[in-house]
């Protein structure tokens, strides 16, 4: 039962991803694109911890914290680039 809901957690995942990438790929500004490329980077976090789950591997969780930490701090400067152009 439990390997039936992670498949279906990542089903969701990936069509979520699909959305954001859609958004990315058509966003009218900068801004758009910004707002789908940190959606990605969540949704990638998220789908690093299903694997983790489906895996019973603890250390895919670090490397999704890093990974997040990473995607914030470049959203953040392209954020702070198009708000003054550094």
């Amino acid at each position: 039962m439990v390997d039936i809901l992670i498949y279906i957690a990542a089903a969701v995942t990936g069509i979520a991803f699909l959305f954001a990438l859609y958004r990315f790929l058509k966003g009218p500004t900068a801004a758009d694109r910004v707002v789908a490329f940190d959606t990605m980077t969540l949704v990638t976090v998220v789908f690093i911890v299903i694997i983790a789950l489906a895996e019973g591997r603890g250390i895919y969780l670090d490397v999704a914290v890093i990974y997040a930490l990473l995607s914030f701090l470049g959203v953040i400067a392209v954020a702070r680039y198009l708000e003054r152009g550094l």
